[in-house]
């Protein structure tokens, strides 16, 4: 059963391009699982995902002949088979087995024999041809890597990639007291104030969760807020503000804070977190771009909608789903919701635009655009001190640039851009 609710999954993502979150979540609703082979089936995908290109290659070099188009089904299956034997380590009888019960039961009898014959060629010379392969650079989208490259050099382009093979940590962050909840969570504390668990279960078991004390939010999604400063009193808008980890932050600071989502599911969800968590927000569900406050704001924090390339360390699932033309059609918006967020705020208001994207025409770009266009505004360069000290974090034009290696020593981070800008 796992492994049968893998392979949909797996097809869900690379055949109908559905999300990995979404899949998931509408095959496990028609399925009984327990714990365990929930488990076993969320990371026998995700490990699927960030290794198929070597899994592919794999499967090359013991094919003569490509599979036909009516074989996807038998592809999916010998993945998944591979994935199981040399990067799971399941038993080679257990991966080989379970990949022929599966032929059956999709109807691929046919493949049968070329299942196991593959797979059992590869329990006895995997392990040596896995040692052979560039890993970083099979298992990243060409575009991306040539777009990393040119953005950040060869070899940072690389440890993005390697950043990329590592299940992510889990990154807490609390309303107070640290230090206090890193030793009671058994974890580590980060420079950026984030906790960071290597070892946990389920999160809702966590101590805390039930109190409201903390909420999951990776490093570098929780340091765009602290660019606001001391925010206690000030009316913030956080746009594209679901799920609201940037909002429960604003809000725990103490600002009176407008969240605004078109999405009225994903307020729900966030409203949800908020009234956990205890704290306060006004949500309004509305298009951030034509939204308008009844009196202008002290502060604008822009979560904007992007291609999401930072976070391929967590979801594996967009390297699959993106492409180039993803990239220019978020720019539109973007820029929409720079332009609107400068409306909203008072003269020498703050503007923080961000982005969980790699791709320099998200961020950096679009802010040389907007500053080179003649508007009132002025960048105001990140500081030090206001990211705990990580001053690789800064770039030369005074942003904040994070990326999947950064703090590779403690399990890295997703990518971020921040740019803080100030409404003349």
């Amino acid at each position: 059963m796992p492994r049968l609710l893998a392979v949909k999954v797996v097809e869900d993502i690379l055949y109908r391009k559905l999300t990995f979150e979404y899949s998931f979540s509408h095959q496990l609703g028609q399925r009984q699982l327990d714990s365990r082979d929930r488990s076993f089936t969320y990371r026998l995908v995700l490990t699927t995902l960030r290794r198929l290109g070597q899994i592919d290659e794999l499967i090359g070099y013991c094919l003569n002949t490509p599979l036909p188009r009516k074989a996807s089904g038998t592809l999916t299956i010998l993945r998944l088979g591979v994935a199981q034997l040399l990067f799971l380590d399941v038993p080679a009888h257990a991966a080989v087995n379970t990949s022929v019960e599966l032929v059956c039961q999709r109807k691929q009898e046919p493949y049968k024999k070329l299942i196991n014959a593959v797979l059992r060629r590869l329990s006895r010379e995997g392990k040596h041809l896995v040692n052979e392969q560039d890993d970083a650079k099979l298992n990243t989208a060409d575009w991306l890597w040539a777009a990393w490259t040119t953005a950040f050099g060869q070899e940072t382009c690389r440890k993005i990639a390697e950043a990329h093979l590592c299940q992510a940590p889990l990154d807490l962050t609390v309303k107070c007291d640290a230090i206090g909840w890193a030793r009671r969570l058994s974890g580590q504390l980060l420079d950026t104030g984030s906790i960071r668990l290597f070892d946990y279960d389920a999160i809702d078991a966590l101590h805390g969760y039930n109190e409201g004390a903390w909420w999951v939010q990776d490093a570098a999604a929780a340091l765009p807020v602290k660019l606001l400063g001391d925010i206690k009193g000030l009316r913030i808008a956080d746009l594209c503000a679901a799920p609201g980890g940037k909002t429960a932050q604003l809000a725990a600071a103490g600002a009176e804070v407008f969240a605004i989502d078109r999405s009225a599911n994903r307020l729900t969800r966030l409203n949800q977190n908020l009234a956990r968590l205890n704290l306060e927000a006004q949500t309004i569900v509305a298009n951030a771009i034509t939204w308008r406050p009844e009196t202008l704001l002290d502060a604008v924090l822009i979560d904007a909608p992007c291609t999401a390339t930072g976070t391929i360390r967590r979801h594996p699932d967009i390297q699959h789903l993106k492409t180039p033309d993803d990239v220019s059609g978020v720019l539109a918006t973007q820029k929409a919701l720079l332009k609107a967020a400068f409306q909203m705020v008072k003269p020498r208001g703050v503007v923080i635009y961000s982005t969980c994207s790699l791709q320099p025409e998200e961020g950096p770009e679009i802010i040389q655009a907007l500053i080179y266009s003649g508007s009132p505004v002025t960048r105001d360069p990140v500081t030090t001190s206001e990211i705990g000290g990580l001053k690789n974090f800064i770039t030369s034009d005074g942003d904040l640039r994070t990326l999947p290696c950064h703090l590779a020593e403690f399990g890295g981070m997703d990518g971020f851009f921040a740019a803080r800008l100030i409404h003349n």
